[in-house]
């Protein structure tokens, strides 16, 4: 035991509330650090994925089929109106069922999406629908003689989209999509309700096996969610100032 897990030991045994169990019993500490790498990967994965379905619903949305756009606006209605809670343990538990399954032993059957996967996409689709909106409305900042020069110029719809409104738009909508984002970060713990084995699973479990760790597993549950989060601001806020256009967006 090194002076580092000793530190924490001692104070174990003279503030028995205070039990950093995880950073004197390797396992414990394994159990931290794997719970902290799940939520990372699932925050990372359902940031670029919510990303992706908000910059494809804002492109949808100006379709010239009605179909499409109620398409659109019906699954953003369904997602912005119900909690995120409730979206989880539909996907989880109502779709999952209809979920094939193999056999890798011939027994054993597995759903080909597991736990992770539907966190993933439940909360994906989440913040996606908040993103379609968010990027509709920087599009909508984008005026419409600036569109129509690009097609002027002989751009087709999708090259003006891509090359000239989104940019523009993409400067305007920052600002909402860093505070959405920032909000799915924090959404990720309610994948502890089908059993995601993400931070706060873990901090749970470890408490439940030692009372005396509850106060400290909350500690390191709080500031590891400052610490992600914190990140994910100072990141966007920088590529914000990167990209800023001076006179436009201010």
């Amino acid at each position: 035991m090194n002076s580092f897990q000793q530190f924490f030991y001692d104070l174990a045994q003279t503030h028995v509330k205070w039990n950093f169990i995880f950073f004197y019993e390797p396992l414990q500490f394994e159990r931290l650090l794997t719970g902290l790498w799940v939520t990372v990967q699932l925050s990372v994965v359902c940031v670029i994925l919510s990303v992706i379905i908000g910059l494809g619903g804002a492109w949808l949305q100006k379709s010239p089929y009605k179909a499409v756009r109620y398409l659109v606006q019906g699954y953003i209605q369904f997602f912005r109106n119900t909690p995120p809670l409730v979206q989880l343990l539909f996907f989880y538990f109502a779709l999952g069922q209809f979920t094939p399954t193999y056999s890798p032993d011939g027994w054993l059957e597995i759903p080909i999406i597991s736990n992770i996967g539907w966190a993933i996409i439940s909360m994906s689709f989440f913040a996606g629908a908040f993103n379609v909106e968010i990027f509709r409305a920087g599009i909508e900042s984008v005026p419409t003689s600036t569109q129509e020069a690009s097609e002027a110029l002989g751009m087709s719809h999708f090259q003006t989209f891509i090359y000239v409104t989104m940019p523009l738009a993409f400067r305007v909508s920052l600002p909402a999509l860093n505070n959405n984002l920032v909000n799915l970060i924090k959404t990720t713990t309610q994948a502890i309700a089908i059993a995601v084995p993400e931070l706060l699973y873990q901090m749970v479990s470890i408490y439940n096996d030692y009372s005396t760790a509850q106060n400290a597993a909350m500690v390191i549950l709080f500031f590891a969610y400052i610490g992600m989060v914190g990140v994910l601001v100072f990141g966007m806020n920088r590529w914000e100032r990167q990209m800023r256009i001076p006179g436009y967006g201010n």
